[in-house]
């Protein structure tokens, strides 16, 4: 049994008698009439392993067995593959992806009424695929206009995500592996771009020799827009113009990770003096951010949760910065009042997987959701200096030689039975290793 096989016998086992469907993402149009190359969506994928745009997936447990996977796809057309690149087609859909019957995509209207029967719900995201969700609704209307007649209908339509999102928030063997395949890569373009910085350079340079290492190894390019931040522009958070020069005497903030061909992400953040060399306060603060990702690293295990690993980093982010005296107050004041949200202004981390920022809730209500063994997540504090964001009332002003500093550590960290595996740590980030002699 296949892996996608494995995936959709416990997605079909969570929805009762409830008919789900899955659409596939389409292409997006730039430029009048050129499309983006087609990324394909992540739930749509995670289910089928199918790569074909506007396909749509029917996962029915309701059904006999041999009627539970049904695909509908583009058919094969050799005048529009010639433009467009070969298609699966309606015969190789059942063939190489484990369909139990596939059809041509503009026999979805017609065929869906009788998929239907014996549903007693419809599992569809509504608000995201606009041609498919007007079919689906349409379909459904009908079915609901001849409930009192048949005694028959779907009498609700709830949302897929939950039970997908559930499945995929604990990676699987092989998701793992092609985790690891996603840091390693991103650490070798990490190492390459910190080893060639040289003052004079500009950010787009190091983009470039990131991301064409992404390619050279196969990966299908960055998972993100790569930011390559000097001097002040690292405390922009999402800063991604990459067109500054590297300037002696400034720090260097790279945010990049690649994306697999199948979709696997890594995110990695490193921060480095463009000439080797940390001065006072970029080395007071850097240790201060790299003892917080550690003190947060150390928390990962089941049974922590993502709200834990945040306040462990937090904590530690508060008391350097108390003690180098950029505030005041003591730690639980200065956390509960938010007065060092100037200098940190967002989360410790984010799930990852086939998303960036991966799906799977952080809370359910008031609870936050235990870590479990196969979760992967991110571990990125940071301190942002800069006048962006006005100092809180009794709160000290900023001197000039702490400004312009912008500094994250980040990491991709999956939860063991035992404790924590960090995808990501041969990227240094040891002050001692960091600076060049």
């Amino acid at each position: 049994m296949t892996t996608f096989n494995k995936r959709r016998e416990r997605f079909l086992a969570q929805l009762g008698d409830v008919a789900a469907i899955i659409p596939a993402a389409s292409l997006v149009t730039h430029h009048a009439d050129c499309e983006h190359r087609f990324r394909q969506d992540s739930d749509f994928w995670y289910l089928t392993g199918f790569d074909e745009p506007d396909a749509i997936a029917l996962l029915l447990p309701f059904r006999p067995l041999g009627e539970r996977f049904i695909l509908f796809v583009h058919p094969k057309d050799p005048a529009l593959e010639v433009w467009q690149g070969s298609r699966c087609g309606i015969k190789d859909a059942v063939k190489y992806f484990g369909a139990d019957l596939a059809h041509p995509l503009d026999e979805f209207s017609q065929r869906l009424g009788d998929y239907l029967v014996g549903a007693e719900s419809i599992a569809f995201r509504v608000g995201k695929h606009s041609k498919v969700e007007e079919i689906v609704l349409g379909v459904w209307s009908a079915q609901l206009d001849m409930a009192s007649r048949r005694g028959l209908a779907p009498y609700s339509l709830i949302a897929p995500c939950p039970f997908i999102h559930q499945l995929r928030l604990r990676k699987d063997p092989e998701e793992l592996e092609r985790m690891r395949e996603a840091a390693r890569i991103s650490v070798e373009a990490h190492e390459l771009a910190r080893k060639v910085a040289r003052p004079g350079m500009n950010e787009r340079e190091l983009q470039a020799v990131i991301e064409k290492h992404f390619l050279e190894k196969g990966a299908r390019g960055p998972a993100y827009g790569s930011i390559v931040a000097t001097g002040d522009n690292a405390c922009i958070l999402h800063y991604t113009a990459n067109n500054a020069p590297l300037r002696d005497g400034d720090l260097l903030l790279i945010d990049a990770g690649c994306s697999l061909e199948d979709y696997y992400n890594a995110d990695i953040t490193r921060t480095f003096p463009v000439n080797g060399k940390f001065n006072s306060e970029q080395r007071a603060l850097y240790e201060i951010v790299f003892a917080a990702q550690q003190a947060a690293i150390e928390t990962i295990c089941p049974g922590q949760n993502a709200e834990g690993v945040h306040q462990a980093a937090l904590k530690v982010l508060v008391e350097g910065l108390l003690e180098i005296g950029l505030l005041v107050g003591s730690v639980d004041e200065v956390i509960e009042k938010g007065f060092y949200r100037h200098f940190y202004m967002h989360r410790t981390g984010h799930w990852l997987g086939l998303d960036v920022h991966d799906v799977g809730a952080y809370r359910l209500g008031e609870y936050p959701v235990d870590l479990q063994s196969g979760m992967v997540l991110t571990v990125e504090p940071g301190l942002y200096i800069s006048e962006r964001l006005p100092v809180p009332e009794g709160q000290p002003e900023i001197d000039d030689c702490w400004k312009g500093i912008g500094i994250r550590i980040e990491d991709d960290v999956l939860v063991t039975d035992d404790g924590s595996e960090v995808f990501t740590e041969s990227a240094v980030s040891k002050v001692e290793d960091v600076e060049r002699c």
